[in-house]
């Protein structure tokens, strides 16, 4: 066997530069880069010496042939050529992992398998023994990557991938690989950092990936010392007394570098189910003096080494998946930026993030930006200088002393992240708002009511205040519009939104707000199950502003709500389609003799309980769940005040049939009307804005428009948002 390899080493997309310079210091030559891949050429005490020490490879892998093929005779052949007997016992195992396609190979299953095929029958033909196939913990694992018809063909000398360091046996949600972290902790400048003795600090630490993965490059850890199991652990080309010597010398430097005073590290984590599992990952590496996890929030975010050095602050913040995320990430960046500013004055910083714009948000500007890859989601890490001029607020440097005076530990006074043009114009907009609405809020006690209704074209928004909440609704743009300009805008209002209103950023919710089909609308976007109780003409009732994309009280329907109380003394009432029931409640308070309330989904009537029981109502109250068309025709009973307010459209499984307002509302009205007791008053509206009222209606009824009479000030700008009528037997 040759006394040179050629090895090809693989890392996740992103860090081929810096494996290139990692694995030139540890020895590899005439290096070259691929896409997630380098390859090189070194001798057996090197390709030791970077499975134990590259902190940044998944994979070494030695080649043992080049070939070219056409087709999948030819692949066996080339692999049926090598001396298998010099790599495997014929009674050993093998497992085979095949990449690629092409040359008549376009399923890696079937690759894989003529692999094998032609490993197993070298040695049987040659030994009269075959080995068998472990894919869990093989003696030997096999790689052959298919390129543009040429064949790699290499043994695995790592086993499993080098990122499983083997002390992160608990994590959390979306955790880093532990050599993605390493790289970027290695772009960030943490090598340099430590040799100056500098602190680490993370504001999210999670389970502690980051922390671990500094304190062994500042320990001089190789990072993969404790893996007990190797892909040449049974490799017959294995030299254990190299590879003694190779795992003494990184032994030898881990306990030189763990007798050195340990370094400032620490991790906060704002979620208390996070904190013991970081603390175990710390433990199993065997860093407990080195690295320490305390149960923090961002927001009080503090770092305080022992000697008051400076150092590196390193975060991953969380990344959005679920409804009104983006709202709640960007007053996480600004918080974090607000933090550098206020308690990191002289650090440097360095935010990894797959949601760079949030960056621009924190005040602060970054000096240097890396690209990379988290999996599939293209990523990119900041970098910040926590200095004064590069602030990129209202905040000033203290005032330089004069001559002869002493000069005083700089101090930066707190002031929130500057806005754009285009951000202060929205601020001014919703101030202008507040102090016109609000007059007229306070004289008639609305505590919700709509602010902000796309006012400025280019601010797309719908922003809602429910008492001290902020409901914040992007309209979709059109596809004429720039994402990216339209995503800007949409961040530069976010941060607008708490300034202008002098509300908690935390009490801001963003949903997006599309075209929505059949009873998408009505569908639980997500799990907070966190309601508010607010207070509408003498009413209580319940909103949930973060779990589906309406909150459970439509504000355009607040003066129907307020007719139907004056209206329904004495009443029976019939809210049909009647959502969460808060005009029943209204009509309960008005002094209804009795209300029954039909929908077709369990949830929203359970909500209306809630409602009804929040006001202390609850005999003389029916719930009814079912299909509104289906429930009329079977239904004799008779009442006097009637209201109906259905969906454009709605598909749901539980009902017969399709419903579509314009379509069916001729039916849906005649039905209605049969239940109508005499003198009695029915109400429908609908928010399809291309509605019609059939003119055959009013020939049977009589029938008046009041959509005018429907709207508050506060959705005078948008006279289109419903259509209502009053209908009466003729």
């Amino acid at each position: 066997m040759s006394d040179r390899f050629e090895l090809y080493l693989t890392c996740p997309k992103g860090l081929e530069g810096l494996l290139v310079e990692e694995a030139r210091s540890l020895g590899l030559e005439e290096v070259r880069e691929h896409t997630s891949a380098i390859r090189g050429s070194a001798d057996m005490e090197t390709a030791y010496r970077l499975c134990l020490w590259s902190r940044l490879a998944n994979r070494v892998l030695l080649v043992l042939k080049r070939f070219s093929m056409k087709n999948a005779d030819e692949l066996y052949g080339g692999v049926h050529g090598v001396d298998w007997q010099d790599h495997l016992m014929a009674d050993g195992t093998l497992a085979v992992e095949f990449s690629g396609h092409g040359s008549g190979i376009d399923n890696t299953h079937f690759g894989a398998l003529k692999v094998k095929d032609a490993i197993v029958d070298k040695l049987r033909n040659r030994e009269g023994q075959r080995p068998s196939v472990d894919k869990i913990d093989p003696d030997v694992r096999v790689h052959l990557r298919l390129e543009r018809g040429e064949a790699i063909l290499s043994l695995d000398l790592s086993g499993h991938s080098l990122h499983q360091r083997g002390y992160r046996l608990q994590q959390g949600a979306a955790p880093l690989k532990e050599n993605l972290a390493a790289a970027v902790l290695i772009r960030a400048g943490w090598p340099r950092i430590a040799a100056e003795g500098g602190a680490l600090a993370d504001p999210m630490c999670g389970v502690g990936t980051f922390l671990v993965e500094a304190a062994m490059i500042a320990a001089d850890i190789a990072p993969n010392l404790k893996r007990e199991r190797w892909g040449f652990t049974a490799w017959l080309g294995h030299v254990p007394a190299l590879w003694r010597k190779v795992h003494d010398e990184a032994q030898a430097r881990a306990q030189a570098g763990l007798a050195k005073p340990p370094l400032w590290i620490r991790g906060y984590e704002a979620d208390p189910r996070l904190i013991q599992p970081g603390r175990n990952n710390v433990e199993r590496a065997g860093l407990g003096d080195w690295v320490k996890i305390y149960q923090g929030e961002v927001g009080s975010f503090e770092p305080r080494p022992d000697q008051n050095q400076k150092g590196l602050v390193i975060s991953n913040p969380p990344y959005g998946e679920r409804l009104g995320d983006e709202a709640s990430l960007l007053y996480l960046y600004q918080n974090l930026g607000e933090r550098l500013r206020q308690a990191c004055l002289g650090w440097e910083a360095a935010v990894f993030t797959g949601a760079p714009e949030l960056g621009k948000r924190m005040g602060i500007r970054s000096h240097k930006q890396y690209a990379f890859w988290n999996g599939a989601l293209p990523c990119k890490l900041l970098l910040f200088k926590v200095q004064p001029d590069q602030f990129v607020t209202g905040e000033r440097r203290q005032a330089e002393p004069e001559a002869g005076e002493p000069r005083r530990p700089a101090a930066v006074a707190s002031e929130p992240a500057r806005l754009s043009e285009g951000a202060q114009m929205f601020a001014n907009r919703l101030q202008k708002n507040l102090k016109q609405l609000g007059k007229w809020a306070r004289r008639e006690q609305v505590g919700c009511y709509r602010l902000y209704d796309a006012d400025m074209p280019e601010y797309a928004l719908a922003v809602d205040l429910y008492q001290d909440w902020v409901h914040v609704q992007e309209y979709a743009a059109p596809r004429s519009v720039d994402p990216d300009k339209a995503q800007a805008r949409l961040l530069d209002a976010l941060a607008a939104i708490p300034q202008a209103l002098g509300i908690d950023p935390q009490r801001v919710v963003l949903k997006r707000r599309e075209r929505q089909s059949g009873t998408r609308q009505y569908e639980r976007q997500g799990a907070e199950g966190r309601f508010h109780e607010v207070n509408e003409g003498g009413v209580k009732l319940l909103v949930n502003l973060t779990d589906y994309l309406d909150t459970g009280l439509f504000l355009d329907h607040r003066p129907m709500r307020m007719r139907i109380q004056r209206e329904a003394a004495g009443k029976r009432f019939l809210n049909l389609f009647c959502y969460t029931a808060t005009a029943t409640v209204h009509a309960a308070k008005g002094g209804a003799r009795s209300t029954t309330s039909v929908d077709l989904s369990k949830t929203y009537l359970d909500w209306a309980r809630r409602n009804l029981a929040l006001n202390g109502f609850s005999d003389r109250h029916r719930l009814e769940q079912g299909d509104v068309m289906a429930w009329l025709e079977g239904n004799r009973d008779s009442y006097d005040l009637i209201f109906i307010d259905p969906p454009t459209f709605s598909n749901s499984k539980r009902m017969e049939g399709v419903f579509d307002v314009q379509r069916d509302h001729v039916q849906l009205l005649d039905l209605a009307m049969a239940r109508l007791a005499p003198g009695g008053v029915l109400y429908f509206s609908n928010n399809f804005r291309k509605f019609q009222l059939d003119a055959g209606l009013e020939e049977r009824y009589a029938v008046e428009e009041i959509s005018a009479q429907t709207l508050d000030p506060d959705f005078a700008r948008n006279n289109r948002i419903h259509k209502a009528w009053r209908i009466q037997a003729r």
